[in-house]
């Protein structure tokens, strides 16, 4: 018997200048995130940001910054993100009393992760949304210095936006229907890109700067913005990196 032939996937790449094109008018516009019931676009669709902690984040800059400096900055840098989502809900993923109630203060729902692991806590959130009538999510690093809007990430298919160096996975958009299999650590990028094909997903990456940078190494340092450099007390310690 014949055999169905294999799916097929189209890969487009965008910049943030093609983006920013199309955006509406009043897409820099910020609003606090709210709980489901779904937003009304469509498809209905929900943010996800994991963050396992605030004590002991950031643990490869504690050697430059200090232990209460990485606390901080995870602070600023997690509440950039969660401000990003704008009109979106947005559902912290945590097993973290604090990170929970911080969460709930800001208006963003709350998802127990269960068990360790980023795959593991990204999977259990998409899962949740999806019975709770989620066609889509979107799942952003906590860690985004420079996050001013998640939109240029909310697509169809798979649509991603890798770190600089296309080796991570800063943000992800897929279908919660998909039965697409997360993979996070190094080479994350490839690995997301590779199970979009496999499921016959569009796959569209985007390049912009502004979801591209994440703080993980010292090296990254060198990437905060003014305001957050100046609201640690870093301008001497970045530009002399």
């Amino acid at each position: 018997m014949p055999h169905d032939p294999p799916p097929i996937t189209a890969t487009r790449t965008f910049t943030a200048a093609t983006l920013d094109s199309a955006q509406p008018p009043n897409s820099n516009a910020r609003s606090r995130p709210v709980a489901l019931p779904p937003v009304p676009e469509e498809p209905a669709t929900a943010v996800i940001v994991p963050i396992r902690s605030f004590d002991g984040a950031l643990s490869r800059l504690a050697g430059i910054l200090g232990d209460a400096r990485c606390r901080e900055l995870m602070l600023l840098m997690a509440h950039r993100v969660v401000a990003a989502a704008e009109r979106l809900p947005v559902h912290v993923v945590t097993d973290d009393a604090e990170v929970a109630a911080w969460a709930t203060d800001l208006g963003a729902a709350v998802v127990a992760a269960g068990r360790p692991g980023l795959t593991i806590a990204v999977t259990t959130a998409v899962d949740q949304l999806a019975g709770a009538g989620a066609e889509r999510a979107v799942v952003a690093h906590a860690d985004l210095a420079l996050a001013r809007t998640l939109q240029p990430a909310v697509g169809p298919g798979l649509t991603i936006v890798g770190d600089r160096r296309r080796d991570g996975s800063n943000v992800v958009c897929v279908p919660t229907a998909a039965g697409f299999r997360f993979s996070y650590g190094p080479g994350s990028f490839g690995r997301h890109v590779a199970e979009a094909e496999r499921l016959g997903l569009e796959v569209n990456i985007v390049d912009d700067a502004s979801l591209s940078v994440d703080i993980d190494h010292p090296e990254d340092l060198r990437h905060l913005p003014e305001d957050l450099r100046r609201a640690l007390g870093l301008d001497e310690l970045v530009t002399s990196r």
